[in-house]
């Protein structure tokens, strides 16, 4: 064994999605493999990983700008890794950006790391990994580094065939591809064996997931993971309306492993907006399945994205945003400002509306949707719900868990014996705030 004082170090920042921290859980495990040692500071690092995210042009002007403040470190012989998104979308250009820049690798080409890292070790300067979309290949290892000891995530389908008209992710994540059942099934039982209770399948499309051999459905893949021995709890993200079928609301009901909450982004609430954006679904079609899981057994959560200022919205357009979000009640709204990204076919079209109208409806939207959340979570006032223990905040005295719909649910105990972080809980809801829950341990 190679001393820990000559051994080669890393260090990875990780911008973006639950794909993107996954992916890196992965990229480290390689990188362990492979002899290196993972550091805390760049300063600690021979190598550094930046994983990227270019979903939205700030989360990419921050690598840049983290490249750039970084630079100095060039003189001491570090060497530099843009990984994920940008790394494919910008692909060679980067080494004109950031001469520092030794590897960029796109997400598809991972599977190929050890490859390049024995070209980095070698002396080459420069080294590609950029696969083009039509890859059949995804990224799986079994020397995944999971951060959480409890909770974990399994990625089951990469990339996207959906081309959303403001989307860069079919662009820098390749074409669909999903692993096939057993092979999802097989790692979530190795992490049942090894203490995870609570699993989170992950993709772009998770619900378009397709098994190779064409046997299984994504519901019946839930039913699977859902019935694994020891696994309480089972999430996915993130699921596109085209392929929400009432199947999936039927499984959360049969098995209580499935949690209580769906993420279904809408984007817009006008039928003519989600047109332009490539959608492929109407207002009316996504209310029909909100109607679905609202008409469950389960009360099940709702949280949603959406894009406001998209180009040629017009208010009323917006307004219909605003109207949808009260029908549907959800419990989260994640909400942006639409902004061009590079490769997308809204860049065709005109961006008419000015960047102040963008930011007001989009405090208009936040508004309203506090106002249905703190409604919402009044009403679970008095609830005795369970929760996976996450944490503690010192500062407050607060132990910190998570419901079941993914609801984060702070709380106390009189107890001189605290729960331990991974364990399950049952608390007693005694406040609501719009984003979180207050309560006292049940004994």
């Amino acid at each position: 064994m190679v001393p820990e004082t000559q051994q080669k170090t890393f260090y990875v920042e990780t911008f973006g999605c639950q794909m993107n921290v996954h992916d890196s859980e992965k990229v480290i495990g390689t990188l362990l493999k492979q002899g290196y040692r993972q550091v805390e500071t760049v300063e600690q690092a021979d190598l550094v990983f930046y994983n990227t995210c270019s979903i939205r042009d700030k989360a990419e002007q921050k690598v840049f700008h983290r490249l750039n403040d970084y630079k100095k470190f060039q003189a001491q012989g570090k060497k530099f890794a843009v990984i994920g998104c940008v790394a494919q979308q910008e692909g060679e250009k980067i080494f004109e950006k950031a001469p520092h820049v030794s590897l960029v690798a796109g997400s598809a080409s991972y599977r190929n790391l050890e490859k390049m890292l024995v070209q980095i070790e070698a002396g080459e300067r420069r080294v590609t990994g950029l696969d083009d979309r039509q890859t059949d290949q995804t990224f799986e290892t079994e020397f995944t580094a999971r951060s959480n000891p409890h909770r974990g995530y399994i990625t089951i389908i990469e990339g996207c065939d959906k081309f959303c008209a403001y989307c860069v992710v079919p662009y820098t994540r390749g074409k669909e591809r999903s692993r096939t059942f057993d092979s999802v099934l097989a790692e979530a039982r190795q992490m049942a064996d090894v203490g995870y209770t609570d699993i989170q399948l992950l993709g772009q499309n998770v619900n378009a997931y397709a098994d190779p051999a064409g046997k299984k459905s994504f519901a019946e893949l839930l039913y699977a993971v859902g019935e694994v021995p020891g696994i309480r709890r089972v999430r996915f993200t993130t699921s596109h309306p085209r392929h929400f079928g009432k199947d999936i609301v039927d499984a959360i009901d049969a098995l209580p492993s499935l949690c209580d909450h769906i993420h279904l982004p809408v984007q817009s609430g006008s039928s003519r907006v989600l047109k332009s954006m490539n959608r492929e679904y109407t207002r009316e079609m996504y209310l029909e399945k909100i109607a679905w899981i609202k008409s469950a057994r389960r009360q099940i959560a709702l949280t949603t994205d959406v894009i406001v200022g998209f180009p040629g919205e017009t208010p009323a357009e917006f307004e219909e945003t605003i109207t949808l979000l009260h029908e549907c009640q959800c419990d989260g709204v994640f909400s942006f400002k639409y902004s061009p990204r590079p490769n997308t076919p809204a860049l065709s079209m005109i961006d008419s509306i000015p960047d102040e109208e963008k930011s007001k409806r989009l405090h208009i939207l936040q508004e309203r949707q506090r106002e249905i959340q703190r409604a919402n979570y009044e009403k679970k006032v008095g609830r005795i719900l369970e929760v996976m223990v996450e944490g503690k905040n010192e500062a407050r005295g607060q132990i910190v868990g998570r419901t079941s719909q993914n609801i984060t649910l702070n709380f106390t105990t009189d107890s001189t014996s605290v729960p331990e972080v991974g364990s399950y809980a049952n608390v007693l809801v005694t406040r609501s705030f719009p984003n979180s829950l207050v309560g006292e341990l049940v004994q």
